[in-house]
């Protein structure tokens, strides 16, 4: 059975609290038990002191051992008042040890009275020898288990005080205090139980809330809804995870966006010629127009653009995929631009266009790039120039080498381009509505090709206003090494 984040993180907290507060539980309990017991030893051991300090100021006033061991009550008096904490009335065993043998002790209490009290008292453990450690109190049997306390009067040993092995005894109060702790523990750590889960059902909620949310956008974003946003109510990760969300909608939104734009850019260059095609095809079927050479030559004009535009979407989308072929090698770009301005020589001549070409490189510059293609890319710039350019203007081409770079300008007169339009004439399909419109020529994709063209050699174009009113093309390249 799937469960939700929410219940999986009610049970990561509540299990981690349920094992912290059990820790604690028994880390206190065995804290108090061994703090109990080590208080209730030195009890013992001052009791045993103050016993051994009683029979020696009894052995002073009495002159011996045997005035004591022919009166067991005093014996017993004796044991009792060592004891400063207890009651005042006589103990449960006294009646039964009065009734035994005047030497015998301790005497004998029912094993269900010992079970019930859980230990023997110190005064049932001990055995009270002479100096020569014949018994006075005590039983023969047991000799071998005593630890001996010596009794001394005037710095000599009369007697020894034997103590038999057992667990310390406690007085009721003792016992009581150490129950009401023991269920003071328990109700402690009963309700911290009860807090730790109202605790972990709320962080669970207040977690679980921003991954659900974020999880259920997910499902409307792979629908295709790329509108959707997600609030952000913290700084933590989950907050920078619900503006990565968003950063990613906005993306996903405005590729989608201009996926939509290039279809119907795509789908209306492509209809503009073939309408002129179909329309003088069917005038020239119907005998409106007559087969001339001049009717053939604009036929061929409109199929020789549809097969530029064709030509530019197959470039693109080749560039787009990494799949142009470039054959790099050491060349000198400052040739091969050369060389085309030559090319296009007769067609800047006809346009009464002056090209200018200035080179403040102070050595050649050497490239490891593709002939072809930087060729193909400066015709793209240099045809721009050509067509947008007025009749009679200026085209100004300045090469220079700085910080290990090749910087090339080509930069034309009037008309110019509005500065908010710079950025987005790398655009596929975009034109500027202007004096720079489609009448002069492509469908808006050659910048686009150019685009790609100088990223395939690690440099960069951009765009700016020329000194001579039109527009400057700026591209980078890294020089080799």
């Amino acid at each position: 059975m799937r469960q939700s984040i929410r219940v999986k993180l009610f049970l990561t907290f509540l299990l981690t609290t349920l094992l912290v507060v059990a820790g604690m539980y028994l880390f206190m309990r065995w804290s108090l038990d061994r703090g109990f017991n080590e208080w209730v030893e030195s009890r013992q051991h001052e009791r045993v002191e103050n016993l051994v300090e009683a029979l020696g100021d009894y052995y002073a006033d009495a002159g011996g051992w045997t005035p004591l061991a022919v009166n067991k009550r005093q014996w017993i008096e004796l044991l009792v008042q060592s004891d400063s904490h207890r009651h005042r009335h006589p103990p449960f065993w006294m009646n039964k040890a009065l009734a035994g043998p005047v030497d015998r002790w301790p005497p004998d209490v029912d094993e269900e009275l010992e079970r019930k009290r859980h230990f023997i008292p110190l005064e049932m453990r001990v055995m009270l020898l002479a100096a020569d450690r014949s018994i006075i109190f005590g039983r023969m049997e047991r000799l071998p288990e005593l630890t001996l306390q010596p009794i001394q009067h005037q710095g000599q040993v009369v007697g020894y005080l034997g103590l038999l092995p057992g667990r310390a005894d406690n007085q009721i109060g003792d016992l009581r205090f150490m129950e009401r702790q023991t269920q003071a523990f328990a109700w402690i750590a009963l309700l911290m139980v009860v807090l730790s889960a109202l605790l972990a059902m709320l962080l669970a909620y207040l977690l679980g809330r921003p991954i659900k949310r974020i999880a259920e956008a997910t499902k409307q974003l792979g629908k295709g809804v790329y509108a959707i946003r997600l609030p952000v109510e913290s700084g933590d990760e989950l907050g920078q995870l619900a503006r990565d969300f968003n950063d990613m909608a906005a993306a996903l939104e405005q590729s989608e966006q201009a996926r939509r734009r290039w279809v119907a850019d795509i789908s209306h260059e492509l209809r503009t010629p073939l309408s002129v095609l179909r329309g003088e095809l069917e005038a020239l079927q119907d005998g409106i127009r007559p087969m001339i050479p001049e009717a053939i030559d604009s036929l061929l004009a409109d199929v020789m653009r549809l097969n530029r535009l064709t030509e530019d979407l197959y470039q693109l989308a080749l560039s787009d995929q990494g799949a142009l072929t470039y054959r790099k090698a050491m060349i000198e770009p400052l040739q091969v631009l050369k060389a085309d301005l030559a090319t296009l020589a007769p067609e800047f001549a006809a346009k009464h266009l002056q090209v200018e070409v200035i080179n403040s490189g102070q050595n050649a510059a050497s490239l490891y790039a593709d002939a072809d293609r930087l060729s193909q890319l400066f015709r793209n710039l240099l045809k721009n120039s050509l067509n947008y350019s007025d009749s009679g203007g200026k085209i100004v081409i300045r090469v220079s080498n700085h910080a290990e770079k090749l910087i090339i300008s080509i930069a034309d007169s009037a008309p110019g381009v509005a500065e908010q339009e710079l950025d987005k004439l790398f655009e596929r399909f975009y034109r500027v509505e202007s004096s720079r419109n489609r009448n002069h020529g492509g469908a808006g994709l050659g910048l686009a090709i150019c685009s790609n063209v100088v990223a395939a050699h690690n440099g960069s174009i951009r765009a700016q206003a020329s000194e001579l009113g039109g527009l400057a093309i700026v591209i980078e390249f890294p020089l080799a090494k």
